[in-house]
Parts: structure tokens; sequence; C-alpha cells
């Protein structure tokens, strides 16, 4: 569905210039969900831009389903980080999450159809009419990923969307994930810092190494569904590839060795 080819990103010109992404090429099928871990700084939200058409690369190419990506595509949504800065304080809930729809010029029906549909996915029905400021940060962020689930994308991505909640509720928040992507059949990719993260929601992860960004290495992660906070964490699967994802991370120069054998964990 999407593909990254020999993507490279610098900032700035001559003695100045910085290269925040050396040369990136993976792919992203329809209806996985991959993550991006690297280290800090290793350009993994500059590679999201890059990604949706919000920041033109130097080199190399985006392309979503052989359409070069050159600006926000129609089939793609972003959810990021800062969701107290991504909604719109004077908005309730239900303007917030129909605001983007706007552009579809869809009947004033299908609009309240998919508000509140996506709405009640994320578990909010009850503060369709709240503001923002009345809500949780946890429940923020619900209700943008409710609205980038309203605009119906093919494609979701997503920047360390979790980063800024607590334990329990990013907890909850990634099952919810899983949930809805099975729930709206919707691809994702999602970037992470948090390497238990990773490991939980996905069925690959790119691995980054250190600026300028190439890609380590590509896992496939083979854990059974559904997955479970508790029991899913318990299996020796999961302390693998958690291990060797850190390991990758910290220790680039090791991740050679062992990558075979981790990116078959959990088959059987």
């Amino acid at each position: 569905m999407l593909r990254v080819e020999h993507l490279k990103k610098i900032y700035g010109e001559d003695e100045h210039a910085v290269e925040a992404i050396g040369d990136l090429t993976f792919e992203v099928r329809e209806n996985e969900l991959v993550c991006v871990v690297g280290p800090s700084g290793c350009g993994k939200t500059t590679l999201l831009k890059c990604m949706s058409g919000l920041l033109a690369p130097t080199a190399g190419d985006v392309r979503l389903e052989d359409q070069f990506v050159e600006g926000p595509p129609e089939q793609m949504a972003l959810v990021f980080q800062e969701y107290s800065r991504s909604l719109y304080p004077w908005m309730t809930v239900r303007q917030n999450v129909q605001f983007p729809l706007r552009r579809k010029k869809l009947p004033k029906g299908e609009i309240r159809r998919l508000v509140e549909e996506t709405v009640r996915s994320v578990g909010l029905s009850a503060f369709l009419d709240r503001y923002p400021w009345e809500l949780s940060g946890g429940m923020q962020q619900r209700v943008a990923i409710a609205r980038a689930l309203a605009y119906q994308p093919q494609i979701l991505l997503m920047d360390e969307p979790f980063a800024s909640v607590d334990a329990q509720t990013r907890a909850d928040l990634e099952d919810m994930v899983l949930e809805l992507r099975r729930q709206f059949g919707v691809t994702i990719v999602f970037v992470t810092h948090d390497i238990d993260e990773a490991v939980y929601l996905s069925d690959r992860i790119v691995v980054l190494t250190p600026s300028p960004t190439r890609v380590l290495e590509i896992l496939e992660v083979k854990l059974p569904h559904p997955r479970d906070q508790v029991t899913t964490k318990e299996l020796p699967d999961f302390t693998r590839l958690r291990g060797h994802v850190w390991r990758s991370i910290k220790r680039p120069e090791q991740a050679g060795g062992i990558a075979e054998a981790a990116a078959t964990a959990g088959a059987s």
C-alpha cells in the first residue's frame, strides 16, 4: 500500500546542512500495523511528515498505491503526539470530529453518522457535546483518533500518540488501537519510542539507526491475536523480541548477528 524508497532529508544548506534522514527504504502492506522505532533524535517525526506529504524530501520518494505523495493524500490521516494542540478548544467533541469532513461535502446525515460512529468506537458517546478542556489527556487523544477515523482513511499515520499519557491510559489506548484496526480495517504506521508498545502492537517493526537515519532491520512479529496486556507480555517470544529491539537500538553494531533469530520469534 505504501512504499518509502531511498528517502533522504537534509535541513539547511552548505556548512549549516544537517542530514536528518540518510537513506530509507521500506514498505507497508495493506491492512497491517507497522511500528517504526529508533533512538531519540533519529528523525522518526521527520519521516512521518515526509510520508504524509507535509514535508518534501530532499531525495527519494513516497508512493501510496503507486501514486507519488507530493502533498497530503485524501486516503491518509495523521494523529499527532500533541493532542491538546491538534484539537480546537472552542469546538465541542462533535464539532472537532466533523471539522475535516467539510472537505468531503457529504450529506449532513452521513456526517452525523460518521461522527457518532467513530466517537462511539473510542468510547466517548457521552461526551459529544463537551469541550476538549473538559476532558482528560487520554480522552482528548481518543477524540483526535476519532476525528482521523471519521475521515475514512485507508492508512493512518500515528506520531508517538500516547507519549504524553500515563501508563494505564497508554495500555487502554493501545488496546483501543488494536480494536479499531480490526473494526475499521485501516492500515496503520505507528511511530513510537516505546519498545514494549512496538512489540505489542505490531505485525512488523522497522528499526532505524541513529541519524543520519537508515533502516537497520525489519522484524516480523508473529505473536498471537487477540493480544492482551498481561498474557501477551508474559510470553517468552514477547520478551525475546523486546530484548532484541532494545539491543538493536542501544547497540546497533550487534544487531546483525541475531536479527534472523528474532525475526522468526513467535513462529511456533
